[in-house]
């Protein structure tokens, strides 16, 4: 395919998802005499929450960072919150590691990642890594990267480490939908992320028009299939949103042939965003989802 007709298509592709975002509360009022009815509330102390992460889990994609360096020699490890519902507040986060009895702050930077220090109580108390905030409302990724890269651009191989790295962290949040089951699935099986078709969601840092892959003279436009979540081929539907780690970064959303070895860890990946100079707009939404 032309380059010309790929762009035609992600535009399209990007104009269908801005119309199909919106994601409809469902409150469940309830009648007169159910309200009656409804038993008094019982708090019940706990050091869990329904957002927390496993912190030994999170301690051993650190393990496997150390074990698989060679694919990014020179990057370094962080993990990165990201939003998932549209109303989330992503400033002023504070994060803990929180057990039985122990209880240990974990600074958040400003890009809102964090590194996780090594406490073996914590580990014998199968602790927790708790944000303040509350359930389905944030998700996970390991951030791994290579200093230096040239600006809007990636490193293959630290994208693939990424992918190992977030399985064995169980950083991946939607557990109810096709994609949550691959994720429990492969939860101890990091081979996942070299099978042929890897579903692994990567996040650019701006809604996507193209992505390119770039070794050397090598020059390949990533297909539209391969972002915006596989929208286009129909791998994500709009009722897959709501239990989806890409549910307001659809338009972020990319894959990446991690597993095709053409393909060295040197690759350098490009991004082109919405928002760059050529008179294209971002793609914007309103709070009811739809395109304005």
């Amino acid at each position: 395919m032309k380059l010309s007709c790929l762009a035609a298509a992600a535009m399209q592709i990007a104009m269908v998802l801005a119309c199909t975002l919106a994601i409809a509360d469902q409150p469940q009022p309830k009648s007169g005499a159910e309200a009656t009815d409804i038993l008094p509330k019982v708090t019940v102390g706990s050091t869990r929450s329904p957002v927390d992460k496993s912190y030994r889990k999170m301690l051993r994609g650190m393990d496997l960072f150390e074990a698989r360096h060679a694919l990014a020699p020179a990057a370094t490890l962080r993990y990165k919150l990201l939003p998932r519902q549209r109303d989330t507040n992503m400033d002023g986060i504070t994060l803990e590691i929180a057990g039985d009895t122990v209880t240990i702050p974990v600074p958040v930077a400003p890009d809102r990642t964090f590194t996780l220090g090594r406490n073996q109580k914590a580990l014998d108390e199968d602790a927790s890594v708790l944000p303040n905030r509350k359930a389905g409302s944030m998700t996970w990724r390991a951030d791994i990267r290579t200093p230096g890269l040239p600006p809007d651009t990636r490193r293959l191989g630290d994208l693939r480490l990424e992918c190992e790295v977030g399985i064995e962290a169980g950083l991946i949040s939607n557990e109810r939908s096709i994609f949550g089951q691959l994720g429990n699935l492969f939860t101890s099986m990091v081979d996942y992320c070299s099978r042929r078709e890897v579903h692994y969601f990567f996040f650019a840092e701006r809604p996507l028009f193209g992505v390119t892959l770039v070794a050397g003279s090598r020059r390949e436009v990533l297909p539209v299939d391969e972002l915006y979540a596989g929208f286009s081929q129909g791998l994500t539907a709009q009722s897959d949103l709501p239990y989806c780690d890409c549910q307001v970064l659809l338009d972020r959303t990319y894959f990446m042939p991690l597993s095709d070895q053409s393909w060295p860890d040197d690759t350098l990946v490009e991004f082109e965003y919405m928002d760059d100079a050529n008179g294209r707009p971002a793609a914007a939404w309103s709070s009811s989802g739809e395109l304005r």
